[in-house]
């Protein structure tokens, strides 16, 4: 079952709150460190064979790992509007689609309680901080977890599983991702664990350890339900989904596979409480590794940027380019002067793959580019008239880090070869100096079930531009005498939005 977005919450003791997810793909971390002791040699060396059967415990990885999960408490600064567990500042975080949520069930948001808060440990009076927690990936001491623990901190301290408190300094955050590396600044040697290098397969049991309401050092266990999550959390989507038991206060901690290697950042789950109902989501270690790299190095995180707006390619889209799957990402347009235009991309051109790897919708595509570090170059492989060709592009930088390379427009629904407009040339009724003008629309058209609107353009049919209504209808009878299923338009709203649509062809009764 998918977790629909105005379920899910933040693994925060506060509340549980969704942050933005990022792309991946970036080599490893980078971690090598002069000589240590025995005891501060990464603790997934030499990893336990994954069974394909339950193990009959989970104590001898749990031993092997707990000492490098810590639990991490934060002191908020003035401008944090939360005092509770695990989510400083996040009512600034909150999706506009989980607002309603919160204020439904009486949660009033993250910073203001919530069902199971507390657990026996009430909140002290004049006392604003944050809980949640981590785990240290390499032996001077830099520890991974959750932006959404340490955003707004003003100091942090991070507890071993020998109980000792450490101070720790935030290295860099990325909200896009919801993650942050910290640094133990007491000098020394830690002990360590590794982030996987191979993604878990659905099955797969895994084991959570963390801070869960504060009580530091808890194991729960499950399996991998679902990879590649899209839970509406923002553009680069991608979590694993466990049922390994996830509360407030989790945040941050890590998913070992049973070998002993991270395998995701325990983040969100979906609950009507709070509480663990079996929906938790993790970043996957690939993300994690990418954006840690990055952060160690310049404590920020640049994305690739390639240019394009895309689509998804749906089975009507498919059918109207007479593709045989419904698979890739269409482009809407190109925008002048990016990578994209730069290497001759154009409006209606399906990418295939990028360096060779498969494109299956055009969210992948997202983060696929966002993943790769600006200034790399990339072959992308697309179709254009039915014919394949390649590109090689440089990437940019995505500005401000705003923009996403992908939206989601597509639609379906059956249809006839019958359009149900009433056309014009735009030129003729002051609607532009391109393409035909949709005067009137058939409420029970295909068209319309398109969503196609009075005042749009249709600036292209079946790949070719088009300025008279004859040419619209031209266009329409050659695709159906064709074969094709549907005839693909570029459409121009109002507000000046471009957009593919494929309207069925087949014929009704």
């Amino acid at each position: 079952m998918t977790a629909q977005p105005n379920r899910l919450r933040r693994n925060a003791l506060a509340s549980v709150a969704v942050a933005a997810l990022v792309a991946t793909g970036a080599a490893g971390v980078g971690l090598t460190q002069p000589a240590a002791p025995a005891y501060a040699q990464s603790l997934s060396k030499n990893p336990i064979e994954t069974p394909d059967h339950p193990p009959g415990s989970f104590a001898s990885v749990v031993d092997k790992v707990k000492p490098g999960v810590v639990a991490v408490k934060v002191k908020l600064d003035d401008s944090a509007d939360s005092d509770d567990e695990d989510g400083p500042g996040q009512g600034q975080q909150v999706p506009p689609q989980l607002r309603e949520f919160f204020k439904r069930f009486g949660q009033g948001g993250p910073g203001q309680g919530g069902q199971g808060q507390g657990f026996g440990m009430p909140k002290r009076q004049g006392q604003r901080g944050a809980m949640g927690s981590g785990f240290i990936i390499s032996a001077d001491g830099y520890v991974v977890t959750n932006n959404h623990v340490v955003d707004k901190a003003k100091s942090v301290q991070v507890t071993l599983d020998d109980n000792r408190t450490l101070d720790a300094k935030v290295i860099g955050k990325d909200p896009k991702t919801d993650l942050a590396l910290l640094k133990i600044t007491e000098g020394g040697t830690f002990p360590y664990v590794s982030l996987s290098k191979s993604a878990p397969r659905v099955g797969d049991w895994v084991v959570a350890i963390g801070n869960p309401f504060g009580l530091g050092g808890t194991v729960t266990a499950g399996i991998v339900s679902a990879r590649g999550r899209d839970i509406g959390a923002g553009p680069y989507d991608d979590f694993l989904q466990i049922d390994a038991p996830i509360n407030k206060g989790n945040s941050g901690g890590p998913t070992f596979n049973v070998g002993g290697e991270v395998v995701g950042v325990n983040t969100a789950i979906a609950s009507p409480s709070g509480g663990s109902v079996g929906l938790a989501f993790a970043i996957p270690a690939e993300t994690v590794q990418a954006v840690v790299d990055q952060l160690r190095a310049d404590g920020k995180v640049a994305r690739g940027y390639l240019g394009v707006q895309v689509q998804p390619v749906t089975k009507d889209i498919a059918d109207g380019l007479g593709l045989d799957k419904a698979k890739g990402a269409l482009v809407d347009h190109a925008e002048a002067g990016t990578p994209a235009a730069k290497a001759g991309l154009k409006s209606g051109d399906v990418i295939e793959s990028v360096n060779g790897a498969p494109i299956n919708d055009a969210k992948e595509l997202s983060r696929k580019i966002a993943g790769i570090k600006p200034g790399a170059k990339v072959e992308l492989t697309y179709l254009r008239g039915g014919k394949t060709d390649t590109a090689t592009v440089e990437l940019g930088v995505l500005p401000n880090d705003t923009k996403v390379a992908s939206t989601d427009r597509g639609s379906s629904a059956n249809g006839q070869p019958r359009l149900g407009l009433s056309l014009a040339p735009a030129s003729e009724v002051g609607a532009g100096s391109e393409g035909v003008a949709v005067m009137e629309v058939d409420p029970d058209g295909p068209a319309a079930a398109k969503g196609i609107e009075q005042g749009d353009i249709i600036l292209d049919v079946a790949g070719s531009s088009v300025s008279q209504p004859s040419e619209v209808a031209e266009r329409v009878r050659s695709a159906e005498s064709s074969g094709r299923k549907a005839v693909l338009m570029r459409v121009k709203s109002a507000k000046g939005v471009t957009r593919f649509v494929a309207v069925a062809l087949s014929k009704a009764g």
